[in-house]
């Protein structure tokens, strides 16, 4: 049986994670290890930022608990980190790439209500074609695609249809983006490189599935990881990254 070049990149992803495990393949992430800060918790970013407010949570779904990934409050931290930099630097304009059921738009849209949230998504016939990249979190239909947003009725949320491997975006100057679309090393790298190329000095951007420590155990986040380590091999990336414990959530103020 002939495999489909989805499969195919997928299996190669297991196997590489596979061999990093037993230690047949150097450390490929350098730059990322010496780049990322680890913080205990939210307040430390609030505090190295000199920002005031807390973040504003109030989406059920971060405080539930499905898998054993979402241990140690995995959710809450990754909606803390998302929130605490909307709230603090009031973006006028927020790219939310990876929309699914709409929650982290959500979250944007709350913590910053003078925002516009621009929410991006793929639809789920170019997922389906193979179009959208292998590392994706799933094939939403139309419907389902920012429900919960729709749902919670905030204004401030506008909805793209779109394949960021040849979308380009054209809203102006970013403040702040959050890259959680398509896992594969690619996407990550390209749709961050589209977001800087509209972003100034002092804007921030987001990863999610972001865990240097856990790029042993899950593929999609090493994945993930060696697309940022990448943007920091070709210069894109140049200061820190800060990571509160036990999120999966990269945060970076753009220098």
């Amino acid at each position: 049986m002939k495999l489909s070049s989805q499969i195919k990149k997928y299996f190669r992803a297991k196997l590489l994670n596979i061999l990093q495990q037993e230690g047949y393949i150097k450390d490929e992430l350098p730059v990322l290890h010496r780049s990322v800060l680890e913080v205990n918790n939210v307040m430390e970013i609030k505090k190295n930022f000199n920002w005031d407010l807390d973040p504003i949570i109030d989406i059920p779904i971060y405080y539930d608990f499905d898998y054993s990934e979402d241990l140690n409050e995995r959710r809450l931290r990754d909606a803390e980190s998302l929130s605490v930099v909307a709230r603090n630097i009031s973006p006028r304009v927020c790219v939310d790439i990876g929309t699914a059921m709409g929650h982290s738009a959500a979250l944007f849209g709350i913590n910053a209500p003078l925002s516009t949230v621009y929410t991006v998504n793929i639809l789920p016939e170019e997922i389906e074609s193979g179009a959208g990249g292998v590392l994706t979190t799933g094939a939403f239909s139309k419907l389902q695609i920012g429900s919960y947003y729709r749902e919670r009725e905030l204004k401030n949320i506008e909805q793209i249809y779109a394949n960021t491997a040849t979308w380009e975006p054209d809203l102006g100057v970013i403040d702040l983006a959050f890259i959680d679309g398509s896992h594969d090393t690619e996407f990550v790298y390209n749709d961050t490189i589209k977001m800087l190329k509209h972003m100034k000095l002092g804007s921030f951007i987001l990863w999610h599935d972001f865990n240097p420590a856990l790029t042993k155990q899950y593929p999609w986040i090493n994945s993930v990881c060696l697309g940022v380590e990448k943007l920091y091999n070709d210069g894109y990336l140049k200061g820190r990254i800060y990571h509160v414990r036990d999120s999966w959530v990269g945060i970076y103020r753009v220098e």
